[in-house]
């Protein structure tokens, strides 16, 4: 393995998005993550999550199977799990079971509304912990619903980045004191997390609280999408004066409204749009290369590996074929390497009853007693 956390050694307990995006984080940054897998699941069509693991097929209801999971964690340091609350614990497979076994494992746990709470145990998904986190009520336009931002913010910035973090983050305080420890990782609370600005701008006065009519959410026309001659869009982000001067001569407006009195904005959007038809996107996106007019063409996901930028940094590459967002941030001592395969399930299931000792007559007992795949 490549990447700053070779030797690390995680158990992930197979679920749903969230916590697969946190090991996937893990192991593109060169852990070791063993995907324990039911026995004769499929996995999801076309998804990349598991990308770089091995995957091990147990029966987790049966004595024998969480017995193995508990021989993994013995010699890991982390396990995952992305299940309801209790869950792990009536599989004999909880934080004090594990952590019985291996005193310095960081046991992470990652939910949409966390292990405590009225909610804790009710069902959700993405669109409920962002709805009560306050991240969803601001995303949209003025006089519109909330705009769905996919399951970018719950699932994946507000859960499995966090995640990440809060491993890592346990993972560090134990080189002081020896011990490992649970994180509660929750969606909820890490999609309120990603509101910290959002707050300050109103304690500040700059946010009004009215959807769609603010300095970041398209109510400013300075920042905002315009639909191009050829009907596809560019993004336009012009905020300080300095940008501002550059936009305004790249698109040729001649005496603007003033930008700083909101009242001219719809004027000033007016203006923006008229111009902004009159090219298509590419032409845009070419003439404002080498300019600093924070103008930048929206592109499709199928789309941006093929960006200059995007090639010459190599933020995609290509993995079995399919193009993938490469492993992020990067390391100038320990850089990561091409992530690996998806593994199908039960790949590596001998391979790593192997590392544990596991004598080949009894993995094929364990086989025959369908306590493995």
């Amino acid at each position: 393995m490549a990447g700053p956390l070779a030797g690390l050694r995680v158990v992930e307990l197979a679920g749903l998005a969230p916590a697969p995006f946190g090991c996937m984080v893990l192991a593109d940054l060169g852990a070791d993550v063993v995907r324990v897998d039911r026995i004769g699941a499929g996995g999801a069509p076309g998804d990349l999550l598991g990308r770089g693991r091995r995957s091990v097929a147990v029966d987790l209801r049966s004595p024998e199977g969480a017995a193995l999971v508990l021989d993994l964690v013995e010699r890991a340091d982390v396990l995952v799990e992305g299940y309801r609350p209790g869950v792990t614990e009536r599989l004999g497979l909880g934080p004090a079971r594990c952590l019985a076994r291996n005193p310095r494992l960081v046991y992470g746990r990652m939910t949409g509304w966390g292990q405590t709470g009225p909610l804790a145990e009710r069902a959700g998904h993405d669109i409920d912990y962002i709805a009560v986190a306050g991240a969803l009520s601001p995303i949209g336009r003025a006089g519109q619903p909330p705009t769905v931002p996919l399951n970018l913010v719950g699932d994946f910035g507000g859960g499995g980045l966090l995640l990440a973090v809060g491993v890592l983050a346990a993972l560090h305080e134990r080189d002081r004191s020896g011990r490992g420890q649970v994180v509660d990782a929750a969606m909820v609370d890490g999609a309120a997390l990603l509101t910290t600005f959002l707050h300050g701008m109103r304690r500040g006065g700059a946010w009004r609280g009215e959807r769609g009519r603010n300095l970041l959410d398209g109510g400013a026309p300075f920042y905002d999408v315009y639909e191009t001659a050829d009907g596809r869009y560019v993004g336009v982000g012009a905020l300080e004066e300095k940008f501002y001067a550059e936009l305004v001569d790249l698109l040729g407006l001649v005496d603007p409204p003033p930008r700083e009195d909101p009242a001219t904005w719809p004027e000033l959007r007016a203006r923006i749009a008229e111009a902004v038809r009159g090219r298509t996107r590419d032409e845009w996106a070419a003439l404002a290369q080498g300019r600093d007019a924070c103008l930048a063409p929206v592109l499709d996901p199928d789309e941006a590996p093929a960006h200059p930028h995007n090639a010459a940094r190599a933020t995609f590459v290509e993995v079995d074929g399919v193009p993938q967002p490469a492993p992020a941030p990067r390391f100038d001592r320990t850089p990561t390497a091409v992530p690996g395969s998806v593994p199908a399930v039960g790949e590596h299931t001998d391979e790593v009853l192997a590392e544990l000792g596991l004598a080949p007559d009894r993995v094929t007992a364990l086989r025959t007693a369908g306590v493995i795949g």
